[in-house]
């Protein structure tokens, strides 16, 4: 009689994700049950036992355990397999495809643990990586200078047949900021002013001012040149009827970003990390450079739409290569203070390439050619191994690991990868959500609004603070590397925050700070210009600390169907915020404490309506419905699922934008 054979469930691969939030799950592993191994039965009499087929899809029985039990050769036995097999199959589909998943995950891990958590290999990677993102750092703010708005009056021409003092006295004064100051975009009608020019009467003493008739610019406009010597408004005369366009220009910018976000992870899963993360590297140095010879606005707004779409995809796709990389203890300190705070690095370099460049043609060139150190980072970066296998690729991947246990000096294994049994166990296709099931109950269609508010209110906040700091007192390149600097320990004390306390209380807590001394801004008198200052670097410090816990939050919310896709729409709700921000700081113009009244107030509702979203702290994530925690006010007559952990923190993952 033929013994009945076993085999262990193959190691499956990692199947490709859709979004660029596909290390989600990896980064937060969900707590797994451990099912004993069944022990097969001894045939019946009459009966034999047959080889069969590893444990797959079609499995009779769809058991998750790892060994297989062979079935009675008896027809009737098989037909009813069949029949048992494809409801299992059915039922059990979704929940056996993610054990799968984190199963291939595993045994990747396992197999690659002899490279070790910090090698040379690692530290190399970390370090290119981060490096790749300081571009999207100062090319991410550089609106700030390209931007900007110097002071500015109607220009008089040579010929006018003005004497100097009705000259000096050809603009009129208006109240601005509590003092009154020369007008930006009205003069004295000039035929007028020749006139009394001519009779020899005097401003003021002989002529009421207030009386005269007014005009526009007709003849342009004179910048001073103490701030800046050339930006896109003094090129292209962005001021008075047109200065709408200066924040249009930065919001079209945020809207390249929004729809980079949107394919660089479907890209990436496509063609590859490291081909679409150079090719975005090149998208962003490349459009930058056109944009130096821009003859028009209408060029260089789209140029710089483009840009702002290599931007995203760039520190997207290398997030990306680098959580598939690198080590799961590493991989957080990635995710959390590498690219943070590189990110961080690239934004205090832009106000001091400002400050020695202050002509916004050479300023773009100079931003530029940091890119172009990228290239030789072609032949030193790899693919991802993940996704090499994931695309079946098997012996890339492994020419990439023996490379890198080279380089950690340690000897690799004969055999990496079975590659037999990686090519027979593909796991099954998930089952599909769409956009409503964010809103399928009262419970997750609650928390998915407050969510949306809370990443469209903070990113308004962080980038309306960023994009202001020309308006604070003092230099503008001093303000705006300050604005930079504080970001380091903003980034350090969410890292901190998250390992040791709950979410609502250190995202509520931040979000306050932040939005509450901006609102003291306006009662600070107008001497004490310091004070003003640092109140406002606290509140970028405060928000950029709880905008930098939000990706965490979010994925603890919600259960693995709708994980990514909840993580993609709050996300494209912080991308809108970004596009409305530069109105907020356009709004200075007629009030200088509106932007700061209005952004401080709404940070902190947001702030307070964050304590009624549920605590994820120390729970395991959910992965269904059910099990998805609930909203404060809604708790009332309702368990909670999940049971909190307090002795292992989970796994975070931390990004800015």
């Amino acid at each position: 009689m033929p013994s009945c054979r076993y085999r262990r469930s193959p190691a499956r691969p990692e199947p490709a994700a859709g979004s660029h939030f596909k290390e989600i799950r990896e980064i937060f592993p969900v707590q797994e049950r451990k099912t004993p191994p069944r022990r097969a039965p001894e045939p019946a009499a009459g009966q034999t036992w047959v080889p069969r087929l590893p444990c797959g899809p079609g499995d009779a029985a769809g058991r998750r355990d790892r060994r297989c039990p062979g079935r009675a050769a008896s027809a009737g036995g098989r037909a009813g397999a069949e029949r048992s097999g494809a409801a299992a199959q059915g039922v059990r589909g979704p929940r056996r495809a993610a054990e799968e998943a984190r199963r291939a995950m595993r045994d990747y891990d396992a197999a690659t643990a002899f490279l070790g958590e910090w090698g040379r290999f690692q530290r190399l990677v970390f370090f290119l990586l981060s490096a790749s993102i300081i571009p999207n750092g100062f090319n991410g703010m550089s609106a700030v200078f390209l931007a900007g708005t110097p002071e500015h009056r109607c220009a008089v021409p040579r010929g006018a047949n003005l004497s100097g003092e009705w000259r000096n006295a050809s603009i009129p004064l208006e109240l601005r900021g509590g003092r009154e100051e020369p007008s930006r975009c009205r003069r004295y009608r000039l035929a007028a002013l020749a006139n009394f020019s001519a009779l020899g009467l005097r401003p003021g003493s002989d002529v009421e001012l207030g009386s005269l008739e007014q005009e526009p610019c007709l003849d342009g406009w004179e910048y001073s040149r103490d701030v800046y010597r050339s930006t896109i408004v003094t090129e292209w005369n962005l001021v008075c009827e047109d200065d709408w366009k200066a924040p249009l220009t930065t919001s079209l910018f945020f809207v390249g970003v929004l729809i980079g976000s949107f394919i660089s992870g479907q890209l990436s899963d496509r063609f590859g990390r490291k081909n679409i993360l150079f090719s975005t590297m090149a998208v962003q140095t490349g459009f930058s450079f056109l944009q130096i010879f821009s003859t028009s606005w209408e060029m260089f707004t789209v140029l710089f739409l483009i840009v702002g779409m290599g931007q995203i995809s760039n520190y997207v796709v290398a997030f990306i290569l680098g959580t598939e990389i690198l080590g799961k203890s590493v991989r957080i300190v990635f995710s959390t203070l590498g690219v943070c705070i590189f990110f961080a690095i690239g934004y205090m370099l832009l106000p001091l390439f400002a400050y020695f460049i202050r002509d916004w043609r050479m300023l773009l060139l100079a931003l530029t050619v940091p890119g172009l150190f990228c290239i030789p980072l072609w032949w030193i970066i790899p693919e991802s191994p993940r996704w090499l296998i994931s695309q079946g690729r098997y012996k890339e991947a492994e020419v990439i690991i023996r490379k890198a246990a080279k380089i950690n000096g340690v000897p690799a294994p004969a055999v990496l990868f079975d590659t037999a049994e990686m090519q027979d166990s593909k796991p099954q296709q998930q089952q599909k959500a769409i956009l409503l099931d964010l809103f399928r109950t009262r419970n997750i269609a609650t928390i998915t609004i407050m969510s949306l508010l809370l990443w469209f209110f903070t990113s308004v906040g962080y980038f309306g603070l960023s994009l202001s700091t020309p308006n604070w007192h003092g230099s503008a390149y001093i303000n705006c590397f300050l604005s930079a600097v504080i970001e380091v320990p903003a980034y350090v004390i969410a890292w901190l925050l998250l390992r040791s306390l709950p979410r609502r209380y250190s995202l509520s807590g931040t979000l306050v700070l932040g939005g509450g001394v901006v609102l003291f801004i306006q009662l600070v008198p107008a001497d004490l210009n310091v004070l003003s200052v640092g109140l406002v670097m606290l509140g970028k410090f405060g928000i950029t600390a709880a905008f930098s816990m939000l990706y965490v939050y979010d994925v603890e919310l919600y259960p693995t169907l709708v994980r990514n896709m909840a993580v993609g729409a709050t996300s494209t709700a912080s991308r809108l915020g970004s596009i409305i921000a530069p109105y907020f700081v356009y709004l200075g113009a007629y009030d200088r404490f509106l932007p700061y009244i209005l952004m401080g107030s709404l940070t902190v509702l947001i702030g307070i309506l964050t304590l009624f979203l549920p605590e994820s702290y120390g729970n395991p994530l959910p992965e269904s419905f059910e099990q998805m925690l609930k909203v404060k006010c809604f708790r009332n007559g309702q368990q909670t699922t999940g049971i909190r952990n307090s002795k292992e923190s989970p796994k975070m993952l931390v990004t800015p934008l």
